[in-house]
């Protein structure tokens, strides 16, 4: 019987330009430690203010990869 095993752990990401940013830097920072990042689920979402401009966007993610 074959089967696959994953495993999930949680990220948080920050950029200054957007959320899609800040996801696409979190995953391609996971996948330089972990190996077989096979996904990742947006958990939260939020953003930091300064004198009532966003200046920061922030993400809590969950990444899935594949064990060997």
């Amino acid at each position: 019987m074959a089967g696959t095993v994953a495993r999930v752990t949680q990220i948080s990401a920050r950029s200054e330009t957007s959320f899609e940013d800040a996801v696409r830097t979190g995953v391609e920072r996971a996948s330089e430690t972990l190996r077989n990042v096979s996904g990742a689920w947006v958990k939260e979402q939020k953003v930091e203010t300064q004198d009532g401009r966003i200046v920061a966007w922030q993400v809590m993610l969950e990444i899935t990869f594949v064990l060997d």
